[in-house]
């Protein structure tokens, strides 16, 4: 109709819910850990790291997988990176490492990640499959009670997946806690060399201590 004026399509607005926006999900709820630049690291902070398997992997307790992933630990050996302190959870593993700055811990954990990658492909006859789920996700600690949380919370972490009884006085096979040398209770050490390094900074040798040794019976919870 003649003089009749057309309505235009309104213009993209910036802002607001858009479909598909947002923090990408991995695997079930769980979300992804950013792909943005890491922060920057200081020698004097211990960093508690997790490393998420792909889904459909067979358990990492399973004995020849975590043999692979301890072979693995045991050959990462670097003047400028530790790792202190691991446990192996059915799709995951939890390590507490030290780097003497950003691009050696950068390398280190690289370094770590390529060594299971291989050990536990050979182990499962696999080539190109994933592995990994994500990216590792990176704790810094930078407090005696954060570095003691995160003890607690690696080396005990079987307990949160496998419901074991909380109280319970329990080392996990599974882990470096039957090197661990700050249980409450004195322990006899393997014969077997501890695949784990001693720790340098002063939050994971004696800081912790602070706030008191470990009870083997003790549960994990989030670090704070």
């Amino acid at each position: 109709m003649k003089g009749t004026q057309l309505a235009l399509p309104e213009p993209p607005r910036r802002g607001g819910k858009r479909p598909g926006a947002g923090r990408k999900r991995c695997e079930g709820a769980r979300p992804c850990v950013a792909h943005r630049r890491r922060p920057e690291h200081h020698f004097r902070h211990p960093v508690h790291v997790t490393l998420r398997v792909a889904k459909g992997l067979p358990s990492l307790r399973n004995e020849r997988l975590y043999l692979a992933v301890e072979s693995a630990i045991r050959a990462t050996r670097r003047p400028d990176f530790r790792i202190v302190e691991f446990s192996v959870q059915e799709d995951h593993v939890h390590a507490l490492v030290e780097g003497d700055d950003k691009r050696s811990l950068e390398r280190g954990l690289r370094s770590l990640i390529a060594r299971v990658t291989r050990r536990v492909k050979k182990v499962l006859g696999l080539s190109r499959a994933k592995i990994w789920s994500d990216r590792y996700h990176r704790r810094d600690l930078t407090s005696p009670r954060q570095v003691r949380n995160a003890l607690v919370y690696v080396l005990a972490n079987f307990k949160k997946h496998l419901r074991v009884m909380h109280g319970a006085p329990r080392i996990d096979l599974r882990s470096s806690a039957q090197w661990f040398t700050g249980w409450i209770q004195n322990r006899r050490l393997p014969a077997e060399p501890s695949p784990v390094e001693p720790p340098r900074t002063w939050l994971a040798r004696v800081g912790w201590k602070k706030h008191g040794l470990i009870h083997p019976g003790e549960a994990p919870r989030f670090p704070s």
